[in-house]
C-alpha cells in the first residue's frame, strides 16, 4: 500500500472550518469510476428481477451514482414490479433518530407499504414476506461491525432464507476500503444487533461479501444447516473498485447514511472512537459537525486530552485542539486527525480512551457502570475480557497485550475472508 503522508489537509483552523480531502489509496487506475450495484442491475435491464413481486430494504443512502434514490429507479423500471418497501434504523428516509422504534406505515410518496425493521420486529416476519418473492438490499455499510445496517441485513437474510424467497444485495463500497482489519473479535455469547457477525470489529468486506461469506460460514453466521442449504442469495458486485480504494476514490457523492454519519470524515471517525466513547466519560462530538472526530472529557481540557493521547504514541494519529461555533454555541475540543491510514489500527484509539477514562475518573467507570451498560459496551466490543480487565485493573490497564492477540487473530480471518472475496 502506497506511504501517503497526509490522510486529511485541514485549512482555516482559525475560522473553525475543517476541510477534509482523505489521500487516495487506489493504484489501479479507475479512480473516480465505481458502480455500485444499483446501477450494475439496471445496466443489465434488471434481468435479477424479471416476472418478480420485489421488495426493497433501504434508506437515503440506497442510490445510484447519480444521486437517483433506489427506490425510484426500480419504480421507474417498467420491468420491476415493487410491491413493498423495508426500513431499517432511521427509516427508509434516514430522519428517524437512532435507538427509537419505527412503526409500520405507508409512504406517502409512493403509496407503497413500508414495512419497519427496527420496530416490533428486526426480523421479517413471514407476513411482511408473503407479497414479495425477492427481496433486495441496498444498504451502505461503514466497515464497523457495529453499525447496524449489516446486522438488518443479517436478519433479512435469514428471514428470506426461512421463507424460500429469494434475497439479492446489490453492493457497494466499503468506505474505509477493503484492507485493513483491526480490532477484537465478537464472541459467539456477545452477538446482538450492533455484533450480527463473528467478524473483527473492522471487517474489510462490503456488504456483499458479508453476505456471501455469512451464506457460506456457519462460524460467522450460526444458523440451522437446512436454513443455509436453501438460502437463495445473490450478490449484485459492484463494477471499478478495488480493495485499495478508499471511498474518495469512488468519485460517488457521500449520502448520509445515518444523522450521525453525515460525511466520510465521521464514518471513518465512527471505526476509532465509538467503541471508546461508549462508556467511561468520553464523547466523541455527536450532536456537532465534527461527530465521532472531536473529543472531549468532563473536567479535562482540549489541551490535556490532546496531551495525553500525544503521550501514548498511537500510530497515525495526531491531535489536534479546535474551537468552532455552531448554533450559537462555541464548540472546542479534541480533533482526531489520520496522518498514515497505512500505520493506523483504527480502533486502537478506543481502547487508550477507556484506560484515561479509568484513570481520570476518581471511581472506575467501568466497575461503578450498571450492568445493564456493561453488557451493552461489551456487545458492542465483541468480547468479554476486555470489561473484565477494564474492571480489575482500572487505571492500570493495559492496551498493548489485546492489540497483539488481536492482531493474530485478524491474521487467520485475512486468509479465511478471501474466499469470499468479489474484488481483488
Amino acid at each position: 500500500m502506497p506511504n501517503r503522508r497526509s490522510f486529511i489537509r485541514t485549512t482555516s483552523i482559525a475560522a473553525g472550518a475543517l476541510a477534509f480531502a482523505p489521500f487516495s489509496l487506489a493504484s489501479n487506475g479507475r479512480r473516480g469510476q465505481t458502480l455500485p450495484g444499483i446501477d450494475v442491475l439496471e445496466r443489465s435491464g434488471f434481468q435479477l428481477l424479471r416476472n418478480q413481486r420485489v421488495g426493497l430494504l433501504t434508506n437515503p443512502a440506497g442510490v445510484n451514482r447519480q444521486g437517483t434514490s433506489t427506490i425510484d429507479v426500480l419504480r421507474r423500471a417498467s420491468n420491476v414490479n415493487l410491491v413493498a418497501l423495508f426500513g431499517p434504523e432511521h427509516g427508509i428516509y434516514g430522519d428517524e433518530r437512532a435507538n427509537v422504534p419505527i412503526q409500520d406505515r405507508v409512504d406517502p410518496r409512493t403509496n407503497l407499504p413500508v414495512y419497519s425493521l427496527y420496530g416490533r420486529f428486526r426480523k421479517p416476519t413471514p407476513e411482511m414476506l408473503q407479497r414479495i418473492d425477492t427481496l433486495v438490499v441496498d444498504l451502505q455499510d461503514v466497515g464497523s461491525r457495529s453499525y447496524t445496517y449489516i446486522s438488518c441485513m443479517r436478519y433479512a437474510m435469514e428471514a428470506c432464507f426461512e421463507n424460500n424467497k429469494r434475497i439479492v444485495i446489490l453492493d457497494r463500497p466499503n468506505p474505509i476500503g477493503g484492507l485493513k482489519i483491526d480490532g477484537p473479535w465478537l464472541e459467539r455469547e456477545w452477538m446482538s444487533y450492533v455484533g450480527a457477525f463473528q467478524v473483527p470489529y473492522v471487517h474489510a468486506l462490503t456488504i456483499g461479501e458479508i453476505a456471501r461469506m455469512a451464506k457460506n460460514e456457519s462460524d460467522v453466521l450460526p444458523i440451522p444447516d437446512d436454513v443455509r442449504r436453501r438460502g437463495q442469495l445473490e450478490v449484485v458486485p459492484m463494477q471499478n473498485w478495488s480493495r485499495d480504494m478508499l471511498w474518495t476514490d469512488t468519485g460517488m457523492n457521500w449520502v448520509p447514511t445515518s444523522p450521525a454519519i453525515p460525511d466520510v470524515a465521521a464514518a471513518m471517525g465512527y471505526a476509532m472512537t465509538g467503541l471508546g466513547c461508549q462508556l467511561g466519560g468520553f464523547s466523541h462530538g455527536y450532536g456537532t459537525r465534527h461527530p465521532f472526530r472531536l473529543l472531549q472529557f468532563s473536567g479535562r481540557s482540549p489541551e490535556a486530552i490532546a496531551e495525553a493521547l500525544t503521550a501514548r504514541r498511537i500510530p497515525g494519529l495526531e491531535f489536534r485542539v479546535i474551537s468552532f461555533q455552531e448554533n450559537g454555541r462555541t464548540h472546542r475540543g479534541t480533533y482526531v486527525l489520520v496522518r498514515s491510514w497505512r500505520d493506523l489500527r483504527p480502533t486502537e484509539i478506543s481502547f487508550h480512551l477507556m484506560a484515561l477514562a479509568a484513570q481520570w475518573n476518581s471511581n472506575n467507570p467501568f466497575s461503578a457502570a450498571s450492568q445493564g451498560l456493561q453488557e451493552l459496551f461489551t456487545k458492542h466490543v465483541g468480547e468479554g475480557a476486555v470489561m473484565e480487565a477494564l474492571k480489575r485493573d482500572g487505571p492500570n490497564f493495559q492496551v498493548a497485550p489485546f492489540l497483539r492477540r488481536w492482531e493474530q487473530r485478524n491474521a487467520q480471518y485475512a486468509r479465511q475472508k478471501q474466499r469470499w472475496h468479489l474484488y481483488s
